[in-house]
C-alpha cells in the first residue's frame, strides 16, 4: 500500500492512501496535536467528502480497531494448527487496576500462564514488550495461552 504524505504549510500533514474502490482516505496531522480523518470524493481526490474531528484519545482508539485485529489474526492463522493455543486482544480500560502501571505488576504469565506478545498503542504495536513495560488505559494487550487462561487474563486486567 503506498501511503502519500503531503506537507501542509502551516497545517501539518496529510497521508493519504487509494483504496480498492478508487477512493482516497487519509488523516490530517495538525501541529496543534490534533486529527482529521478525511475521505475524498470518488471522483476528485482533491476534494473532501468527509472530514471527521478526532481527539488524540479517539484516534488512538481508532488505530487500535483497525490494528490490533490484523494482528491478532496473524497470530491466529500461525498457531493455527498447534491444539490449545488461543490469541486473543485484551482491552486494558482506562482506570482499571493496572492503568499506569507496569506489565510485570500484572504478573499474567504467573497467574495465567498467559503471554503478552505485543500491546497496540494509538496505533503502533510495542512487540515483545518487557516487564517493565508501563500500561495505559486504552491499551490493546495481543496476548497468547489457553481459552481458560486467556479468560483468566481478561478478568485479571478488569479486576486485578
Amino acid at each position: 500500500m503506498n501511503v502519500e504524505v503531503t506537507p501542509l504549510p502551516g497545517i501539518g500533514t496529510r497521508q493519504d492512501f487509494v483504496s480498492r474502490s478508487g477512493r482516497r482516505i487519509g488523516v490530517v496531522t495538525y501541529r496543534d496535536g490534533h486529527f482529521d480523518l478525511i475521505v475524498a470524493k470518488h471522483d476528485d481526490p482533491d476534494s473532501c467528502v468527509a472530514s471527521i474531528p478526532l481527539t488524540t484519545d479517539e484516534s488512538g482508539a481508532l488505530a487500535n480497531l483497525l490494528g490490533g485485529p490484523q494482528l491478532v489474526a496473524k497470530l491466529q492463522e500461525q498457531n493455527r494448527d498447534v491444539p490449545g493455543v488461543d490469541t486473543r486482544q485484551l482491552p486494558l480500560a482506562p482506570g482499571t487496576p493496572f492503568d499506569g502501571r507496569t506489565l510485570g505488576d500484572t504478573a499474567l504469565r504467573t497467574r495465567t500462564a498467559v503471554s503478552v506478545v505485543a500491546v497496540v498503542r494509538a496505533g503502533t504495536v510495542h512487540p515483545s514488550p518487557r516487564p517493565d513495560f508501563t500500561l495505559g488505559g486504552g491499551d490493546l494487550l495481543i496476548t497468547v495461552g489457553t481459552s481458560e487462561g486467556l479468560a483468566q487474563a481478561a478478568d485479571v486486567l478488569d479486576h486485578g
